[in-house]
């Protein structure tokens, strides 16, 4: 059963709950963009998102290069990293919307089964 039509099922002070409880909980796109531009070398955007293994490997290969660019392998590690924070610009959306559609998903099933 989707969220449509668990909120189908729900009565309008439910309806409200489940609204008010997404709203304080659901992770923004603003803010995952600006943690991307800002801080997607060192995986911020993936920190937000809750992909730690992957942000503390960005964040490891980052400092990897900073540390060996002196012996110029540090910029094939820059690299790397750069590539894969150009290719997060266009699976973040569908992170955050997958994301915020299973914390949508936890509420509505808390709310409907009281």
């Amino acid at each position: 059963m989707g969220n449509l039509q668990l909120k189908q099922e729900l009565d309008a002070r439910q309806l409200a709950i489940v609204q008010s409880e997404f709203e304080n909980q659901k992770k923004s796109m603003v803010v995952a963009y600006l943690l991307w531009f800002f801080l997607g070398g060192l995986g911020g955007h993936r920190f937000y998102v809750g992909k730690p293994v992957s942000a503390l490997m960005m964040t490891g290969l980052w400092v990897l290069g900073f540390i060996t660019v002196w012996i110029f392998i540090g910029y094939f590690f820059f690299f790397i990293v750069y590539v894969w924070v150009f290719i997060d610009a266009f699976l973040l959306h569908g992170i955050i919307n997958k994301i915020n559609q299973k914390t949508e998903r936890k509420i509505l099933e808390r709310v409907s089964s009281t």
